[in-house]
């Protein structure tokens, strides 16, 4: 018996974005295709096996202890771009202000998809979702500078909207206008929280 399901939902991959070095800036460069290897992205900033853990971590490793890097990815959806832009009355949303991997299109509410959830490609390509990527400063610091006054209202407005972290299960490579499959684990609340 399969852990995960098959949606019926079908989503296109829309932009592809990287960024080779983050002494370059925030901001990520569109790309037309990507290849995804087990350690990430090919050529972006994020890519590797391992990371330092930073402030998402903190409750659980002392800063900079080195973890498994399951942020290799950031994926974020039209839809959600669209209704964060209406909320800070900007006439666009640019993914690439928010350090994205991919933007895609057609997959409903994709930042709350769970943890675990499978993003397959064309090639075979797949990704597994971490979580949701929670809104933070550095975009906001961003988007300040491309529309001022703007800027504060990104962390408010951006959450549950942000998108979701994903690490690199199967190799392979991904282009824009890819379909997108959806494999979802089964979905329970664990009551002692």
């Amino acid at each position: 018996m399969s852990v995960v399901s098959k949606l019926k939902i079908v989503g296109r991959v829309e932009q592809l974005l990287a960024r080779a070095s983050r002494d370059e800036g925030f901001e990520k460069q569109m790309r037309q295709s990507l290849s995804l290897l087990l350690s990430g992205p090919e050529g972006d900033c994020h890519t590797g096996l391992t990371r330092l853990s930073d402030s998402r971590t903190l409750q659980t490793y002392k800063r900079n202890t080195v973890i498994r890097n399951v942020r290799q990815m950031t994926i974020v959806s039209v839809e959600e771009l669209a209704d964060i832009g209406r909320s800070m009355d900007l006439p666009q949303m640019n993914a690439s202000w928010l350090g994205a991997n991919m933007v895609t299109s057609g997959i409903p509410d994709l930042t709350l998809l769970p943890p675990s959830t499978r993003v397959q490609f064309a090639s075979g390509a797949t990704l597994v979702v971490d979580t949701e990527n929670l809104p933070c400063r550095q975009v906001a610091s961003v988007i300040e500078r491309e529309h001022p006054e703007k800027g504060a209202l990104f962390v408010k407005v951006a959450t549950h909207k942000r998108g979701v972290t994903a690490w690199v299960e199967r190799e392979g490579d991904v282009a824009v206008g890819d379909e997108i499959k959806i494999f979802i684990p089964p979905q329970r609340i664990y009551a002692h929280t």
